[in-house]
């Protein structure tokens, strides 16, 4: 762990300069808006140590897959979210040095995040190697209101000299990818030019073509004064600068304002991205950076009215939730159905910005609770809209008659993972795409979603999971064979217990939703069986035999199910008893050494148990917890939430907090020493999970919510808001009670500590612990 970062409820502070944490710092300080976003690298020069990121929703490069030998199946390419043009860069000349942070004596340093209201500030003095010394703050945002655009307000004044300072704002398109297999650049230049005190640079994407133009804008002030300038055109191959030489005087603050916007062809006619990008860029120049600034709050707020997460007493815990709230939000608005969630978001490359099923088993709860409904159905849109290569996908691999197998990485439908091992064996994905669906249409009642899209998803993935299986005459039972569960730290292993149990319920819950849309609209359901080619008694009749006869692995000495066959075959060295100064052991053993080790990676059996608790009774959840968590080293930031929840349902208060902790803080404290590439967005919605169904004990049943709080022995209270089929909650637990305020004008029913509760509209109901 690193902890170098104030404790603020509503701010993340970094308090002086220490190069070792910059790339650390790029990524918890990073801004977005769902459309856009950006790395927090300084908008000087900096020489130093620095992982440079800009990156555009939705545009891509499929990099060449990078594999000593080419097995039959490989995904021909990695796809990979690009490092776009740098739009905050802005060159700043002393008059003959450059101002470089690297080469500089750096005093009074600070780094502000301002969630509340969504911008980054940074101020700090500098004194250059001729000695002199500047003063200079920065702020900057990328909007919510204007989601193609952001903006920089830099401040700089000199403190010990009166002289000439250059300021050259620039877009520079000449980047590439950290993670390029082959240090290629994905960019080619389309265009560059000049507009009055702007300029932009047009690139096109190799082999996928998309175009993205992105373009500046700039005024400057003296002492908040407007003033007029000279200035000069700097051009080169998909870079373009305009620099501007002005004489300060000793303690006059000079400003830059800059506005930036990135219009990309996903968005917008390619031959009409260079005007439209000037029209843009006029428009928020006049509305002007503390409009824009005003605008920012406002829509921040709005969103804090329904997503915060307020905890009285524990401005640790207030300060991480909020956080990853804030990162969530900057990274998927739920606008466009085109889009999705990476792993690492805005952040860094990592994962490549592609998705994973991250999105369906973690992010789904957080959105449908927090967003209007079609926000979560955008996310499940995506994946219909891409069933048609989940099919292709299956056909590569050898299955047919519409089998679905999604993929475990993905742009565009076609799997671009190359790790055989994670590509051809981690099949459980394809059940957390249809277990998203049945926790929507759970939490929203939203049935007609089946006939409209999820019955051709769940078919095709059921067809799938009908086809993986083989009937073993020793067992007399269908087996799972040659997988790699949730626990990436087993690879080609038989009957992962997690894998076979969701494959089963996909099963069973794809003749289910048949039966659904029978009854709600029989003519829709004619038109899927005929379109899919679907016979529904032979076909069904294979799902529920299937289910009924797959073999799920037990251990009947300690009474748990086994993560997988001869799981306890291994070494079984508790991770209580695994020196510290070994782990992670993803960093400090040889992937031979974990293979054969007992230890797991993230919640396995644990992930199955968590999905369908109501299965199971309390001690059975308890053995299998008690005997797992043991052997797991989280060295998955998807691994803590999980944990806390189920041990939150235990009633064990003192395990449920050090898991929410571990997971709230993984960034902000760098538990598993790999946030400099990137915060770790998707788990942060399994943060919000850990308040929301582990604290909170919330629960859909039967269509209705159900409560079982508690509140950690650290925190005074905490309260959240749901929002849950047309009614808005409020829910704040405090020490022996729990009050439940009805925003909206729709009587709901409640169970609290399974006693009904009927809420009317705009009133509230107050529920003391048993």
């Amino acid at each position: 762990m690193k902890k170098y970062l104030q404790i603020h409820e509503w701010k993340i502070i970094e308090e002086g300069f220490n190069a070792d944490n910059h790339e650390l710092s790029e990524s918890i300080f990073s801004l977005g808006n769902g459309r856009m976003g950006q790395r927090a690298n300084f908008e000087e020069t900096y020489t130093g140590k620095t992982l440079q990121g800009n990156y555009v929703a939705g545009v891509y490069y499929p990099d060449k897959t990078r594999v000593g030998w080419w097995k039959n199946g490989y995904p021909e390419y990695f796809a990979k979210v690009l490092n776009a043009a740098e739009w905050a860069g802005i060159e700043i000349k002393l008059e003959d040095e450059i101002l470089d942070l690297d080469k500089c004596e750096v005093s009074a340093f600070s780094r502000e995040l301002n969630m509340q209201q969504g911008y980054l500030e940074r101020s700090f003095q500098a004194k250059t190697a001729s000695g002199k010394e500047v003063k200079v703050k920065t702020t900057r945002f990328c909007s919510l209101v204007d989601d193609e655009c952001g903006a920089v307000r830099y401040a700089i004044t000199p403190l010990n000299f009166s002289g000439e300072i250059s300021l050259t704002p620039f877009i520079n398109g000449d980047v590439k990818n950290q993670d390029s297999n082959y240090d290629e650049k994905f960019w080619d230049e389309t265009g560059h030019g000049f507009y009055k005190n702007g300029s932009f640079v047009e690139m096109k994407t190799k082999k996928t073509e998309f175009v993205v133009c992105t373009g500046m804008q700039f005024s400057l002030s003296l002492d908040n004064q407007a003033i007029e300038f000279e200035s000069t055109q700097i051009e080169r191959e998909k870079f373009t600068g305009i620099q501007i030489k002005t004489p300060v005087k000793e303690a006059s603050t000079l400003t830059l304002y800059k506005y930036a916007a990135n219009l990309s062809s996903l968005n917008h006619p390619k031959e009409e991205l260079q005007k439209l990008t000037a029209e843009t860029l006029e428009r928020v120049s006049q509305k002007g950076f503390e409009q824009m600034l005003k605008e920012q709050a406002a829509a921040w707020a709005e969103k804090w009215q329904m997503n915060d997460i307020q905890i009285e007493g524990d401005a640790a815990a207030q300060q991480a939730i909020r956080f990853n709230i804030f990162q969530l939000e900057q990274t998927y608005t739920g606008k466009d159905a085109r889009l999705n969630i990476g792993p690492k978001g805005f952040t860094g490359e990592k994962y490549g910005g592609s998705t994973y099923w991250d999105t369906e088993a973690y992010c789904i709860p957080f959105y449908l609770a927090t967003a209007g409904q079609e926000v979560a159905r955008n996310l499940l849109v995506y994946r219909y809209d891409q069933l048609q290569k989940a099919i292709e996908n299956a056909a590569k691999l050898g299955f047919k008659d519409g089998a679905a197998l999604y993929p475990m990485v993905t742009m565009n439908g076609e799997e671009c993972h190359n790790e055989w091992e994670i590509t051809f064996e981690e099949i459980h994905r394809n059940g957390a795409i249809a277990y998203a669906v049945f926790n929507y249409i759970n939490y929203t009642g939203d049935e007609a979603y089946l006939a409209s899209h999820g019955l051709e998803v769940l078919i095709g993935i059921a067809r799938f999971w009908a086809q993986r299986v083989n009937w073993s005459e020793v067992r007399q039972q269908y087996v799972m064979l040659g997988v790699t569960g949730p626990n990436e730290y087993e690879n080609n292993i038989n009957n992962n217990w997690y894998t076979n149990t969701i494959a089963a319920w996909c099963l069973k819950y794809a003749v289910e939703a048949i039966e659904i849309v029978k009854k709600l609209n029989p003519e829709r359901l004619e038109e899927i069986l005929s379109k899919i080619k679907f016979s529904q008694k032979e076909e069904t009749a294979l799902f529920n035999k299937i289910a009924d006869q797959l073999y799920f692995p037990f251990d009947e000495k300690h009474q748990v199910f086994m993560q997988q066959d001869n799981y306890l075959d291994k070494e079984q060295i508790l991770v209580k008893d695994l020196p510290e100064g070994e782990r992670p052991i993803n960093q400090k053993w040889s992937w031979d050494r974990i293979l054969r080790s007992c230890y797991i990676k993230q919640a396995d059996v644990l992930q199955g148990i968590y999905f369908f608790q109501d299965k199971y009774d309390l001690e059975t959840i308890r053995r299998n917890f008690d005997f797992y968590e043991a052997r797991t080293v989280h060295e998955s930031s998807l691994s803590p939430c999980v944990h806390a929840i189920l041990a939150a349902k235990l009633g064990d208060e003192a395990r449920a907090y050090e898991f929410y902790l571990r997971t709230a803080r993984l960034d902000l404290d760098n538990y598993n020493n790999d946030t400099c590439d990137g915060c770790h967005i998707t788990s942060m919605a399994g943060t919000w999970m850990a308040v929301v169904e582990g604290f909170g004990g919330m629960r859909v049943k039967n269509g209705q919510l159900n409560f079982n709080p508690f509140l950690p022995e650290k925190w005074q209270s905490f309260s959240f808001h749901i929002n849950f089929r047309n009614a808005l909650l409020d829910i704040k637990v405090s020490a022996g009670k729990v009050q439940i305020s009805n925003k909206s004008n729709n009587q709901i029913k409640v169970f609290v500590y399974g006693h009904e509760q009927n809420i009317l509209a705009m009133q509230q109901v107050i529920v003391s612990k048993p």
